[in-house]
């Protein structure tokens, strides 16, 4: 794996509160990789948006360090902060477009404040736009455009300073799924074209599952859970990810309190025999399938299933058997189902 181009060490935010302190993040620790497409997930208030801006130090830390391409953002001035920050550029589930300026324009403003010369600004974001699909909207104004017309536009002008890293900070909430899907494809065209890390941070299960190859999840202002997106999707191991993974539980029916519940975790094998179809068609015994989730990641399948048992302990045994022998399978009881 590459090196870090992103390393943050024990990094804390508190917010003083009008008289008492708000611990928006605690002892932040992540590394994230040149190349890669890393996702940062949490419910509402868990401090994802306060993480994001503290890699840039639009927001300050605290406490801890942020090093971004070998700097400490943490120990420069103002002046070099600013030069530091065409490395790592944003965007934004608002756009943040300027209304007055055409898409061209839009695109040049940060070249404009770096100080290139205006012919050399206009080609380049004539390029950028180009390479964004909108080559052909150069003179139109954001008002004229769609939401997922003007966030490639923001793309394209979060791009002008050839930045090493691309902070997405919900780029895609106000957007509908289809073109949700458009723009997540044009972000891994970049991340493969130009070698741009991205970050995506989101509170969306499919966001991550359709671009990300590592996820941390946040929960309460720390991290909860960090790894491979296939690995944490298949088995969560913490209260947080389960919440996010199965979000309000996937059990439907209602089963007799006797019965065994076990779930069975899908573990990224290239496809999935008929489980359920062969136990019967194998062992002879049926089980109830009381909720599944599953899911397509990187080409794998991966998700869970959530199964009764038969009543007859030997028939019970015979298809737990039968189930863990299976490849790319892992299975647990669930005792507290019917709570």
């Amino acid at each position: 794996m590459s090196s870090p181009i992103i390393q943050i060490q024990h990094l804390s935010k508190t917010f003083d509160g009008g008289g008492s302190a708000v611990h928006a993040l605690e002892d932040i620790n992540l590394d994230i990789h040149e190349g890669e497409i890393f996702g940062i997930i949490g419910l509402s208030g868990a401090g994802k948006s306060t993480l994001v801006r503290c890699m840039n130090l639009l927001e300050r830390p605290t406490a801890g360090t942020v090093r971004v391409d070998g700097q400490n953002l943490t120990e420069l001035s103002e002046k070099d902060l600013r030069l530091a920050r065409r490395k790592i550029t944003m965007i934004f589930q608002s756009f943040n477009l300027l209304m007055q300026r055409t898409c061209l324009r839009n695109v040049c403003f940060p070249m404009e404040i770096a100080g290139v010369p205006k012919a050399q600004a206009k080609k380049r974001a004539a390029e950028l736009l180009e390479l964004v699909g909108l080559g052909d909207k150069a003179s139109a104004y954001p008002a004229q455009l769609s939401g997922g017309q003007k966030q490639r536009v923001a793309i394209a002008r979060a791009l002008a300073t050839n930045p090493k890293v691309l902070l997405c900070d919900e780029a895609t909430s106000a957007l509908d799924p289809t073109t949700t899907v458009s723009i997540l494809e044009l972000l891994k065209d970049l991340n493969r074209q130009l070698g741009v890390t991205v970050v995506v941070i989101t509170h969306q299960m499919s966001v991550i599952e359709e671009i990300c190859s590592r996820v941390a999840i946040l929960d309460g202002g720390v991290v909860a859970e960090m790894g491979e997106v296939q690995e944490i999707f298949s088995n969560p191991t913490t209260d947080a990810a389960r919440r996010l993974v199965y979000p309000g539980g996937i059990s439907a029916a209602q089963v007799p309190a006797s019965t065994r519940v076990i779930r069975i975790s899908f573990n990224g094998g290239t496809a999935y025999d008929p489980l359920i179809a062969s136990l019967a068609i194998d062992c002879g015994v049926k089980v109830n399938i009381l909720g599944a989730d599953t899911r397509n990641v990187g080409g794998k399948a991966i998700g869970t299933m959530l199964l009764g048992l038969p009543e007859n302990p030997n028939e019970a045994a015979k298809a737990l058997n039968y189930i863990r022998a299976q490849k790319n399978i892992t299975v647990e009881e669930v005792p507290d189902y019917h709570e």
